[in-house]
């Protein structure tokens, strides 16, 4: 259902921003019309004269008019307007209800000898919305995922890390990245980030931009269980720490 209006919502705000392009294309003495029959005709002319020095000039004209002028628009106004009404009401939504995700287990067989075990992410790649470990046991397997506006919070004091190396891996575009690990847990951190602060451990690197950051821990190496941390952020803060 929610999905459902959510796809409503996205036509209603497409139809409105073609009928306010068609209102203003025929009402405004017809300027929008000719700049774009202009820009499309010196893009046309100038793929027809390349690699020549005059084909070069007319396509790349033709290129930066038509984009100015859709930049111009009523139209493009309203779609930047309502996509950045919606994203700031994703990102309060994701604030105030997060997401939790159960694991579930799926036993198939293929028509061959061997079992094939198919298990659903606790974590999937999502565009808006916060996602976290649920707040009871659940089983572990390795996080793999990108993400879009939100915040994401992993929680390992809930489950059982298997023998060797576990992988995190979250790349995102907008929020924070929380991840609890248990004290007898050794872990390597290697962060990307263009603007955001990194916590770990109690060690906090302040707001920079376009930072890149490795820590490791000590006995990592010789570690029996261990998990191998990956993360890159946009815009957001890192924090590691301990439960």
């Amino acid at each position: 259902m929610l999905d459902k209006f959510r796809t409503e919502r996205f036509s209603w705000i497409l139809l409105i921003g073609i009928i306010m392009l068609l209102f203003e294309m025929s009402f405004y003495d017809g300027g929008v019309v000719f700049f774009l029959i202009l820009a499309i005709g010196c893009i046309y002319a100038g793929r027809k004269r390349l690699p020549k020095s005059s084909g070069k000039v007319l396509f790349w004209s033709g290129i930066i008019g038509l984009s100015l002028t859709i930049l111009n628009t009523m139209a493009f106004r309203f779609f930047l307007l309502a996509l950045l009404v919606m994203v700031i009401l994703k990102f309060a939504e994701s604030k105030k209800n997060p997401n939790r995700v159960e694991p579930h287990l799926v036993q198939t067989l293929t028509d061959g000898e061997e079992p094939v075990y198919i298990k659903k992410s606790t974590f999937q790649n999502v565009w808006f919305g916060r996602q976290q470990t649920p707040g009871h046991v659940y089983e572990w397997n390795d996080i793999n995922i990108q993400g879009g506006i939100g915040d994401t919070v992993i929680d390992l004091g809930n489950t059982v890390l298997p023998k060797g190396t576990s992988v995190i891996s979250v790349r995102q575009i907008l929020g924070n990245i929380v991840i609890m690990v248990p004290y007898d847990i050794e872990v390597s951190i290697h962060h990307n980030g263009l603007a955001g602060a990194v916590n770990i451990f109690e060690s906090a690197e302040p707001r920079s931009f376009n930072q890149s950051i490795y820590y490791q821990s000590s006995e990592y190496d010789s570690a029996h269980q261990k998990v191998k941390i990956i993360t890159a952020l946009a815009v957001g803060d890192l924090e590691v720490r301990r439960v």
